[in-house]
């Protein structure tokens, strides 16, 4: 497909899916993350896994993976999270967070999103494309629309996809495993499969969990 006529595609798509996100309660939408929340924790790649990263959600308009969070700390698994490191290029790095605490004293950075600073304490937090933290078993992704042929719309600035790229070759370099990745999307965000654009550079998930079950 012509580069023009995909980012048209995916462009309208977002907007739509937008219009459809505006209109679901907030109580909806945490009913909805519950049962995404419980199926996600009795997921075996999740209970096997010991390093996970997991998105923080926005205030609005998407899964939200409080829960999820809190769970990782209870699990004794070890939690980080994503990180805009250079807004103009799309590059994103997945920071590692030490506790409860440490979560609650992240700055909120864009969309209200928390985003943690590569600094804590004074020294330089772990970080999966640095080299420096261990390597990641699952990464939970966030998505504007997800299909059934596990294919991903992303809020389009290309931040998911660079980075598993980049993550990927950087792992295979070191003869390491590509971590699992779990797609958590609200009912309204999953639609048939082909229905969702998408190009040469685009990632597909391994999972996706709806507040209805897995697609796997």
């Amino acid at each position: 497909m012509m580069a023009s006529a995909l980012t048209k595609q995916k462009g309208a798509l977002r907007k739509a899916m937008r219009a459809t996100l505006a209109n679901l309660t907030s109580d909806e939408i945490q009913a909805q993350s519950r049962q995404i929340t419980r199926t996600l924790l009795s997921l075996p790649e999740f209970q096997q896994s010991k390093n996970v990263s997991c998105f923080l959600s926005m205030p609005t308009g998407e899964v939200d993976t409080s829960a999820v969070v809190s769970a990782i700390f209870d699990h004794g698994k070890t939690l980080y999270v994503p990180k805009m490191v250079d807004k103009d290029h799309g590059i994103m790095d997945f920071f590692q967070i030490f506790g409860e605490d440490d979560l609650r004293t992240l700055p909120s950075g864009q969309w209200g999103i928390r985003e943690p600073e590569p600094e804590v304490e004074g020294k330089l937090r772990p970080s999966a494309l640095s080299g420096s933290a261990e390597p990641l078993d699952l990464i939970v992704m966030p998505g504007m629309a997800f299909d059934r042929s596990l294919s991903r719309l992303g809020y389009g600035k290309g931040f998911y996809d660079r980075f598993l790229s980049a993550y990927s070759a950087a792992l295979q370099g070191r003869q390491q495993v590509r971590p699992r990745l779990v797609a958590l999307a609200l009912r309204e965000q999953i639609l048939e499969a082909g229905l969702v654009p998408v190009g040469e550079t685009d990632w597909k998930v391994d999972v996706i969990i709806g507040p209805d079950g897995i697609v796997s």
